[in-house]
């Protein structure tokens, strides 16, 4: 069973997670979600417990309790959808040349 953990402090670890959830069973991962670019954690994470009746057994018992300083939300985590695909065409909302006369070429000067 795979479940989503919000609301972690900054300081939490993926190991200080992994050893919370194993008084509810065998956890085969445990992975704090971060920043690309800054290493930070993002403030979320993810368990992945062995089976869904030791996965529900720790939901049940830590969803909106205190961990590290912070009341966490424990959660079976959802499939990630699909994201339409971004297009740079087709979706302009003004700006640029022309148009709304705020930006570009011949802008007006207050």
């Amino acid at each position: 069973m795979n479940i989503y953990v919000s609301h972690l402090s900054w300081n939490t670890t993926s190991e200080s997670l992994s050893d919370l959830f194993t008084k509810f069973g065998e956890v085969t991962s445990a992975k704090i979600v971060t920043d690309r670019e800054t290493g930070r954690s993002r403030g979320f994470g993810f368990v992945e417990m062995a089976n869904d009746e030791e996965g529900q057994a720790a939901i049940d018992a830590l969803n909106e309790t205190d961990f590290d300083g912070r009341t966490i939300g424990v959660n079976v985590a959802r499939p990630k959808e699909d994201r339409p695909e971004r297009r740079s065409f087709g979706n302009n909302r003004g700006g640029g040349f022309g148009g709304n006369n705020d930006g570009g070429y011949n802008r007006r000067r207050y």
